[in-house]
């Protein structure tokens, strides 16, 4: 059944003015028929045209309209516009009167056949005796621009009213522009893609979620033979770095190896790899092979605009790059990640959400939402809505949904905390109803239930089942540390932020590592340590709350007085309006930690309410 909260809007100003003159309003699907090259058809041989098109358009009403419970609501010379009540309707008898013609054209010549091509929305309408009205209307015939000889698109309200390879195979063409619409429409091909389509369906929509960068050789700059392979040793070290974020996907040496010394631009490396990203450089070696210097240029490029987006020079040595622990590939590959995910949120604030591919979304959401600025917060969670409601069946993107919830809670922005609470444990079942085994949105879950439900039990147990099901997986690592931190189980805390720290050396948001390691260790009452760990966030995030917090707890108890006023003022310009009652909205209130810290807060004089 056609979903009526799924019907776009009507333009406001067109309804005051059709309301006005009295007509209805209605909800219909809109299907509007046209035939291919009509012109054409008519200057070869307009009688024969006029004559087969009458005939067609008297089957169409008499036997296929109704069949399928249709009204037809105009005969547009070379078209016809029907409407139906559910999108089923629509589809089958378009794809009835496809057939229809079809059946008609093999007694004529190729240049004498005649094709349909056919579009359909789900929208409001506005009805009188002769005909419908709305701007729905018009999108209905705008999107059958988008159909080849023989085809039928619809839009997304209609096909949420189709099931795949039941009611017919459909087919995502992406977001496509129209002419007299400003923002681009998702479109799909109902049926079988007729022999020229007019789109091309877009690929990316089902295929993951990341971007793919190529790392191409450095070229060397000296002509030594001995000096040639320090380029491919560079491209393979990055290649392993960047291979461990789940966010990036990293095209093969092998397969990036070959336009090493080409003068490929962006284009043909997309063509060719399907990159979107492409890293590449160049590097002097100064001094002896043994142990040399290198002096090293590297760029990172974006095939989608062209541009450079980050550029680096730096010296190395080469010795370092035989090691297991390389600060010259741990600082390139740190480089080129947080390149990416600022490209993305830069791309994702100059552009409507509806522009943006697949793994923009995703990337932007989760840069976003790691930002001080809340504009730019607000916007993370746009962009991780739509990136839900486009691939339904991914688990971690609800996961990531689900930590901007949180998220917001933590740093005190949450009109509402129970709501945020309420729907980010909804977003984790519905991402564990995807997937059951998905560390991400376990983990998640378990920080919700611990934070902020106070359920300490069941948060340790969803914890250690996505710990279970991947040792490796960082967030399940910080959030059991957390819940330890909470609860008691402070040489467990540290044990497990240190774990996270090493599983993740140049994690893009590392200041949110430094943060959970420094709660461990001011939970542990190892105060310096936790001072320093505050501190590191801080430099990457000056104004974070949630480190604040830890950092005056860290100070007050260790008897850093002077220190502690300083870190109050900079709390209190991060959280206006701090009180005893906000902070303890913010989570359980019977953790070990909390209670440390509400007896902090009344001793620098923090108001209960």
């Amino acid at each position: 059944m056609l979903d009526s909260g799924n019907m776009p809007e009507p333009d406001s100003q067109e309804t005051a003015d059709l309301l006005h003159l009295g007509l209805p309003i209605s909800q219909k699907v809109v299907l509007v028929i046209d035939l291919v090259e009509s012109v054409r058809l008519m200057a070869a041989d307009e009688a024969g045209v006029v004559a087969r098109w009458h005939d067609f358009t008297q089957y169409a009403r008499s036997r296929t309209i109704p069949a399928h419970q249709g009204r037809l609501v105009k005969s547009l010379g070379d078209g016809l516009m029907v409407e139906f009540e559910q999108p089923r309707q629509a589809v089958n008898a378009a794809l009835a009167l496809h057939l229809e013609i079809a059946n008609r054209n093999p007694s004529l010549g190729s240049e004498r056949q005649m094709h349909l091509r056919a579009g359909v929305n789900a929208t409001h309408v506005y009805t009188d005796h002769n005909d419908i009205y709305g701007s729905g209307v018009n999108l209905a015939a705008r999107i059958a621009t988008l159909a080849g000889p023989g085809e039928t698109v619809v839009t997304a309200q209609v096909r949420d009213g189709l099931t795949d390879g039941l009611d017919a195979s459909i087919e995502d063409l992406g977001e496509c522009y129209l002419k007299h619409i400003e923002q681009p429409v998702r479109a799909y091909r109902v049926g079988a893609a007729g022999a020229a389509p007019v789109v091309v369906a877009r690929r990316e929509y089902a295929t993951p979620l990341q971007p793919t960068i190529a790392v191409i050789p450095f070229t060397s700059r000296s002509n030594q033979s001995e000096h040639f392979a320090v380029g491919e040793l560079i491209a393979d070290s990055v290649i392993g770095q960047l291979s461990r974020t789940a966010e990036l996907k990293v095209i093969s040496r092998m397969s990036a190896t070959v336009f090493r010394n080409r003068t490929a631009n962006l284009r043909e490396l997309e063509d060719q790899l399907g990159c979107n990203y492409a890293l590449s450089g160049s590097y002097l070696v100064i001094g002896s092979q043994g142990g040399g210097k290198l002096l090293i240029t590297a760029e990172l490029a974006d095939s989608a605009n062209q541009k450079i987006v980050w550029y680096d020079r730096f010296h190395a040595e080469i010795g370092d790059l035989l090691q297991i622990e390389s600060e010259c590939v741990d600082r390139l590959s740190q480089a080129v990640h947080l390149a990416i995910l600022r490209q993305e949120a830069e791309r994702a604030q100059l552009q409507p959400v509806p522009t943006l591919a697949a793994y923009s979304l995703k990337l932007s959401g989760i840069e976003l939402m790691h930002r001080s600025q809340s504009v730019d917060f607000d916007k993370g969670h746009d962009v991780l809505l739509a990136l839900s409601e486009r691939h339904t069946r991914s688990a971690d993107t609800k996961a990531w949904l689900a930590k901007w919830h949180v998220l917001r809670v933590l740093r005190g922005n949450s009109p509402a905390p129970a709501e945020d609470a309420r729907l980010a444990m909804d977003a984790c079942r519905s991402a564990l109803e995807v997937d059951p085994g998905n560390s991400l949105a376990l983990a998640v879950k378990g920080y919700t239930l611990c934070q902020m439900l106070g359920d300490a039990d069941s948060a340790k147990v969803t914890l250690d089942q996505a710990i279970q099901n991947s040792p490796s997986e960082v967030h399940a690592r910080l959030y059991r540390s957390t819940m330890s931190a909470i609860f008691g189980n402070t040489e467990s805390s540290v044990e497990d932020a240190l774990i996270a720290k090493s599983l993740s050396p140049f994690d893009p948001h590392a200041y949110f590592l430094e943060t959970i390691l420094a709660s461990a260790y001011a939970a542990n009452c190892e105060y310096g340590k936790a001072i320093d760990a505050a501190n590191r966030s801080l430099r990457l995030y000056h104004d974070h709350a949630p480190t604040l917090r830890t950092l005056l707890l860290a100070q007050v108890e260790g008897g850093f007085h002077t220190d502690a006023q300083s870190t109050l003022l900079r709390l209190r310009t991060a959280m206006p309006g701090l009180s005893i009652a906000r902070y303890n909205a913010i989570g359980s209130s019977n953790s070990s930690s909390r209670q440390r810290m509400v007896k902090v807060f009344r001793a620098m004089g923090i108001p209960e309410t």
